[in-house]
């Protein structure tokens, strides 16, 4: 077989010959016969083209809207274009596109000729002066000039039309005309003096500043030296830079300038045209991976040693798409940084396009047919759309869709529909915050509150949170800090590798157990999930299908977020299913053991936490306990002890503080009180099982019980399940009392004060009344109280006297004691009988102050300071 070269060369000559004869023929024929077809194209006569009238009629180049095939190029149009009929621009755009490769340093055998270059330049430059000039541009914009650029005209200013639809490049165009349109940019940015208005406007400055420079570098030269432009050619330079400016100093090759364009074109002020071009020139390389020639270049190690695959395997499609399916999932372990950047960008793009996934693309294809046909691909319109038809998908597309969710969850720049809403948000209020590790989609959910956070980006996180609820997969922080924990457990409720969603178990799992997960950064990401569970309902998937109805019929017009629909349901608790019931309970239960999950409580209790509980850890209840047991102290402010007592409210008719009953008392209702079982929040009937059984109770168990029956007392109510075996006594014993002045230092509220006067004093109370007050005090005092109730009425009025002798009234012995015993104790109840049991501790307490207030020591005095030297 001969050479290409020769093949070419023996065409060439057959062409030849073929002219020489048909030469010959006429001018044998001299007297009248017909111009055979080749003389025509020799010397063709000038024809006028008026497709767009309100342009101005023009003549074509070369009377036939191309490059003649038959002048300098004449060679060059046989080398190349052989199989190509001259007219409408087909000749210019095959010698355009060989340029191209030429610049790419991808020719082989013969190069353009420069005198071929010359021509075509010159074609182009006559060309881009009227827009009827340029056919295939003319009839693809012939409607668009008509509706966007009427009063256009080429005749009275060359090249205005084609600028006014540079200018109208966006969503403005038919397709058809910004294809067009983007083809003269692009060999504008080539060479600027193919642009009418940017040479004229910047030739007599391209002669000045840029002299010497090639057309292709005098657009850049220009830049460099804006400050020494006139108006008019700066004018130019900017309006041009739009298209051109984000890869500017670039090198070229290796898809370097293009990659660099595909980078930027989500930016502000990138063209639409542009844009589009760059996006269909993306999916055509997304249809086979061979067209993709940087990824197996920049990938060839880790394809060979992470994947397992043989280079020359990659044209398969089952080896291409297992090839990019693991260099997605290992691309932290790649060897290759370029790799590791080639992946990411791929990542960031497929989340814009799902032309851009090729695994998607291919698993959804008649998924996208059957419910998306209608969406126009680009902006994540296609992924959204199936989204939304989550639950009508085919297998194959559900599985592949959840695959690339999962990537989303890992950086918003795989995550285009949050990337675009919060693009301002993420460059002011997350600046400093590095992408990827959901980084900066955790930063953004930290601001849902901020007042500057756009309606866009809000409900945009928002939804993302949301469906993060649905499998913990989709939460990459968690996932990642909780994967040992997840394993001890949790093991066995979700496979990490299946495509089926977990509905929220595993989450429920790790939130239910977080006191027994040993890893910090695992705790931290449960409490995150909790958290985001109170503040949106919709945040726990499990409460929200117990739900839907109950919220549905009761708070159908309450505004998400912030706890509102929580709030909503609990008031309506008795109303509500025994499902949804069930699952508000367990959510109030884990509220209650840490005060961060209650924000509003944490706001009113923030002094009284400093003050009181400045060393004890959030979690397990422990804050909570411990401003329960400060209540008393003169010190609390009145806005937190309004908070404790109304924190449960909407739980109505249950037992308050079973859930530090649970763990401490969870052996000793299975010995003690076998027909009761203490759930995920005690039943009242395991309480009051548990306070029959009381002193045989484990002695932690003793403590919260006792603490719990306290917390009661102080914030009685009638009929409250737990303490209504008081309400007769109560009702008898103390009717002023009853709803007398709660708080006060050592004191439990009036109920307690005056339940705990009548045991101290033997007064009849029902025996389960008086265990109950009687359980409620701290353990030293309480065996005090039940081995001596007759010596603790004579302690009480030893006290008494101490207390008056020291100036201590209103303290430990109540003033507004009825009777006139006089000798009546206020417990705050139950710390003043412990002092009881310490009673030496406290006479001499009594005898200090006594002993300071005769001495004079606190008398009030006046401190005199000398000014001067000191």
């Amino acid at each position: 077989m001969g050479s290409p070269r020769s093949g070419r060369r023996a065409s060439a000559l057959s062409v030849a010959l073929i002219a020489l004869i048909a030469l010959a023929g006429a001018r044998a024929d001299q007297e009248g016969n017909a111009a055979t077809p080749a003389a025509t194209q020799a010397k063709p006569e000038a024809k006028m083209s008026n497709i767009v009238a309100t342009a101005g009629e023009a003549p074509l180049p070369n009377g036939i809207g191309d490059v003649s095939p038959s002048g300098r190029c004449k060679a060059d149009v046989v080398a190349f274009c052989k199989d190509l009929p001259p007219g409408e621009g087909r000749l210019g755009a095959c010698l355009t596109e060989r340029l191209e490769v030429e610049r790419k340093g991808n020719e082989q055998g013969r190069k353009v000729s420069d005198a071929c270059r010359e021509e075509l330049f010159k074609y182009k430059l006559d060309r881009n002066t009227n827009i009827n000039k340029d056919t295939p541009l003319a009839y693809a914009c012939k409607d668009d000039v008509a509706k966007g650029c009427p009063k256009a005209s080429d005749a009275s200013e060359p090249g205005s039309v084609i600028y006014c639809l540079r200018s109208n490049v966006g969503d403005k165009l038919s397709s058809a005309c910004k294809k067009q349109v983007m083809r003269t940019v692009r060999e504008s940015a080539e060479d600027y003096r193919l642009d009418p208005k940017l040479h004229s406007a910047c030739s007599a400055s391209a002669d000045k500043l840029c002299a010497g420079e090639d057309a292709a570098d005098v657009l850049p030269c220009l830049t460099t030296h804006q400050k020494e432009l006139d108006w008019d050619c700066l004018e130019q330079v900017v309006r041009f830079q739009r298209e051109v400016r984000f890869c500017d100093g670039v090198e070229p090759g290796h898809m370097r300038v293009q990659e660099c364009l595909e980078d930027h074109m989500e930016e502000e002020g990138f063209g639409a045209g542009c844009k589009e071009e760059l996006t269909n020139v993306m999916a055509t390389r997304m249809e086979d991976f061979r067209l993709d020639a940087t990824l197996e270049r920049t990938c060839a190690e880790d394809i060979v040693s992470t994947c397992g695959a043989r280079l020359e395997d990659l044209q398969k499609k089952e080896t291409r798409a297992r090839v990019i399916n693991c260099l997605q999932s290992f691309r932290d372990e790649l060897a290759s940084q370029e790799c590791q950047l080639k992946i990411h960008r791929q990542l960031s793009r497929a989340s814009r396009d799902i032309r851009f996934d090729e695994l998607l693309a291919d698993a959804c294809q008649e998924d996208r047919k059957k419910h998306c046909a209608e969406v126009q691909p680009g902006s994540a319109r296609v992924i959204r759309c199936l989204q939304d038809a989550r639950a009508d998908l085919s297998q194959q597309c559900t599985a592949a869709l959840f695959d690339h969710e999962v990537k989303m969850a890992e950086d918003i720049d795989f995550n285009y529909p949050m990337r675009r809403a919060c693009a301002w948000e993420v460059a002011t209020l997350c600046a400093d915050v590095q992408h990827g590790r959901a980084r900066v989609m955790r930063c953004l959910q930290d601001k849902l509150q901020h007042e500057d956070m756009s309606s866009e980006c809000k409900a945009e996180v928002t939804r993302d949170v949301n469906r993060a609820a649905h499998d913990y997969r989709l939460n990459w922080r968690l996932k990642k800090a909780c994967e040992e924990d997840i394993g001890a457990h949790c093991g066995g409720l979700c496979h990490t590798n299946s495509s089926q969603p977990c509905g929220g178990l595993v989450l429920h799992c790790l939130s239910d157990k977080k006191d027994k997960i040993t890893s910090t950064a695992c705790q931290e990401e449960v409490f995150y999930y909790q958290l985001m569970e109170v503040t949106d309902f919709r945040n726990d998937v499990i409460l929200a299908e117990a739900c839907r109805g109950d919220v549905d019929k009761y708070c159908g017009q309450v505004e998400p977020g912030e706890g509102r629909v929580h709030a909503c349901l609990r008031h309506q608790m008795n109303f509500l299913s025994p499902a949804c019931a069930a699952e508000e309970s367990k959510l109030a239960s884990k509220e209650a053991r840490d005060i961060r999950l209650k924000p509003k409580l944490a706001k009113a209790c923030g002094a009284e936490r400093a003050t009181f509980c400045r060393d004890v850890p959030p979690g397990q209840g422990r804050v909570i306990k411990c401003l329960l047991e400060g209540m008393s102290d003169p010190r609390f402010g009145a806005e937190c002890r309004t908070a404790l007592e109304g924190r449960e409210d909407a739980v109505a008719g249950e037992t308050r503080y079973e859930e530090f009953v649970r763990d401490a008392c969870a052996d000793d209702v299975g010995a003690l009180c076998p027909g009761a079982k203490l759930q995920l929040r005690s039943t009242v009937a395991s309480i009051k099982c548990l306070l029959e059984q009381f002193d045989a109770a484990s002695a932690l168990c003793q403590d919260e019980m006792s603490r719990m029956v306290r917390y009661a007392l102080w914030d009685y109510s009638a009929n409250p399940h737990l303490t209504d075996v008081c309400d007769a006594d109560l009702a008898s014993l103390c009717p002023k009392n009853a709803a007398a002045r709660p708080g006060g230092a050592f004191t439990i509220g009036a109920a307690g004060r005056c339940l705990s006067r009548a045991l101290v004093e033997r007064r009849a109370l029902a025996p389960a009344c008086g265990a109950l007050v009687a359980a409620a005090a701290p353990r030293d005092a309480r065996a005090y109280l039940r081995a001596a109730p007759d010596s603790a009425s004579t302690l009480v009025k030893r006290v008494a006297d101490v207390q008056r002798a020291a100036g201590l009234e209103g303290v430990l012995v109540d003033p507004y004691a009825s009777g006139g015993s006089g000798s009546v104790i206020t417990v705050t109840g139950w710390a003043a009988l412990a002092c009881l049991a310490s009673l030496a501790i406290v006479g001499l307490g009594a005898v200090v102050v006594v002993y300071r207030r005769l001495a004079g020591l606190d008398r009030p005095h006046t401190q005199y300071v000398k000014s001067g030297d000191a």
